[in-house]
């Protein structure tokens, strides 16, 4: 077992799960369900979860993407041979002929791969925008003469390009003058930068009236920001576990939660995607063994989710994750960068889409990039947590402070969608946001294409499979005026390569239906409409878990 005294942080801001006491009730909080003798049964009732879709694609589809795969690979060996016999020329970089005998800086397969493969389709990407974000922008045009190794500027714009890749959930990337008027008065007051770190002299009253709304938000003691949604993830887990640790990881966790658990010196063990299953495995594994040689107990237990997976569109399963840590007496770190304003009946993710007591999760992160249309993180808990990691983080003690400017974008974002601006847009928009992604997801299910995902998540990934209809997929949109994102290796597995939508409340029903009559008219030309309607082949065991939920 592992002993309670083990159970905290470094200094003991955090106390074993076994000692803490029920409450008979929590207050009412800024319109935040009420939890009652720990049960979800308050203000705002727990909804029900969705199952994640993720349906298997016909055999016929899967043998053509490896057929396709490796039919690129061969022209990509023989263009290396080409080039290695001065028959092409290389533009690529290279080695030095006296560094032949190092260990190579690159990965063959990688190095491969981004030369003869991604080179191919490099035009879909970083596609310079010089506009507002929002729900329409406009693309700079650019061609290539030697086959997108580079890029030239024609001079010519791509106007009112509807936005269907950025993750303006509520909208608020916007330039309305009435709504921006606190942050020109807050930039007239502050200026843009700060120069310098909170610990020195970088540390505004703005940024402590960040903190304050953030928690209050959230519904829990305490909170702190940071300027950099990444770093967020990165420098704070290693200020929270270390050696000795154990972190147990979803298999689809982004890279900034993979590279804090990286740089924790902690031991990562991984759990396959949203499978109760495959992590109480892990669970008990790590109770009765204990560490690796000398079997002693772990100091900590850390499970690390994501709320909405941004690459999957699939949803946490935070009820019968709480349920395990409680069980286990472990922790849980939840991330809400695509969750945090776009889940929940008022905005506040998944913590209050299942009805759970956010205070139940014992760190809360989270990002303004996406549904505050600002930059930067947060971390949420406990007082005491937090003030361990305005000492021990080194995003918060060797960081720049947050610009002021950006600072009261949060802010007014945060109380437009709490209401206490007196008015009801953000509840509007909340809902609108929840809307739109029923509305496109299930009319894209109706015209036959494979989508991944969860009812209620704005991140509606399309699954395109075929190398070769990636890159034709993102020019035809574009050719419509519709700016999408697709995805390939090694940000997904190399067989399921898609188009990612990003849906806004910004979206009005003609821009969608616009881009849905296009996806409609693409899917039959490039053949991508390849439901059957059957399900995956990814184990789903929730049936055969031993835990119990809280009644």
């Amino acid at each position: 077992m592992i002993r309670a005294d083990e159970h905290h942080l470094r200094n003991g801001t955090l106390k074993s799960h076994s000692d803490q006491k029920q409450q008979g009730s929590n207050s009412l909080k800024n319109g935040y369900h009420v939890q009652k003798n720990g049960k979800g049964d308050g203000f705002h009732q727990p909804r029900v979860r969705g199952e994640d879709s993720f349906e298997e694609a016909p055999m016929c589809v899967a043998v053509l993407t490896y057929m396709g795969y490796g039919i690129v690979i061969l022209f990509g060996y023989f263009r290396d041979f080409l080039r290695a016999v001065g028959l092409e020329k290389c533009h690529q970089a290279q080695e030095r002929e006296e560094q032949k005998d190092f260990v190579p800086l690159y990965q063959d397969f990688e190095n491969f791969y981004k030369r003869n493969l991604y080179m191919r389709v490099r035009d879909n990407w970083n596609r310079p925008i010089c506009s507002l974000p929002g729900p329409v922008f406009d693309i700079m045009e650019r061609v290539s003469d030697d086959y997108n190794w580079t890029f030239r500027l024609t001079g010519k714009t791509v106007e009112n390009v509807i936005n269907m890749g950025s993750y303006n959930y509520l909208g608020f990337a916007e330039n309305n003058v009435d709504f921006m008027k606190t942050v020109a008065d807050e930039t007239r007051q502050y200026g843009v930068g700060v120069c310098s770190t909170r610990q020195e002299l970088g540390n505004f009253s703005i940024h402590e009236k960040l903190e304050r709304l953030v928690a209050e938000f959230l519904g829990v003691e305490s909170a702190m920001a940071f300027g950099m949604g990444f770093a967020t993830n990165s420098m704070n887990i290693p200020a929270l576990v270390g050696k000795g640790c154990l972190i147990l990881s979803d298999e689809l966790n982004h890279t900034s939660l993979i590279l804090g658990a990286k740089l924790s010196g902690a031991t990562i063990r991984v759990f396959k995607h949203n499978n109760m299953q495959s992590l109480e495995k892990l669970l008990k594994e790590a109770i009765c063994s204990g560490q690796p040689r000398t079997h002693r107990a772990w100091k900590k237990i850390l499970i690390m989710v994501e709320g909405i997976y941004s690459m999957e569109g699939s949803l946490v399963r935070l009820p019968e994750i709480l349920a395990l840590k409680k069980k286990y007496k472990a922790y849980l770190f939840l991330d809400e960068a695509h969750s945090i304003g776009a889940v929940g009946p008022t905005g506040r993710g998944v913590t209050e889409h299942f009805g759970m007591d956010p205070n139940e999760v014992d760190v809360l992160m989270g990002t303004f990039t996406k549904s505050f249309g600002a930059t930067g993180g947060y971390i949420a808990g406990k007082k005491e947590l937090v003030d361990y990691l305005r000492s021990h983080s080194h995003s918060a003690v060797y960081a720049t402070a947050m610009s002021p400017p950006v600072v009261e974008q949060i802010i007014r974002a945060i109380k437009c969608i709490m209401g206490v601006d007196g008015t009801t847009e953000g509840q509007r928009r909340v809902r609108q946001l929840s809307e739109n992604m029923r509305y496109f997801r299930s009319r894209l299910k109706e015209m036959g294409f494979i989508i991944y995902g969860n009812q209620d998540s704005p991140v509606i990934p399309l699954l395109l499979y075929l190398p070769g209809k990636v890159g034709a997929f993102s020019r035809a949109m574009l050719k419509r005026k519709i700016g999408v994102v697709v995805v390939g290796f090694p940000a997904t597995p190399i067989t399921e390569a898609r188009a990612r939508f990003c849906v806004s409340a910004a979206h009005t029903r003609e821009m969608l239906d616009k881009v849905l009559q296009s996806l409609d008219e693409l899917g039959d030309h490039i053949r991508v409409k390849f439901s059957c309607h059957r399900p995956s082949h990814r184990q789903e065991l929730y049936n055969e878990t031993d835990f119990e939920l809280d009644s």
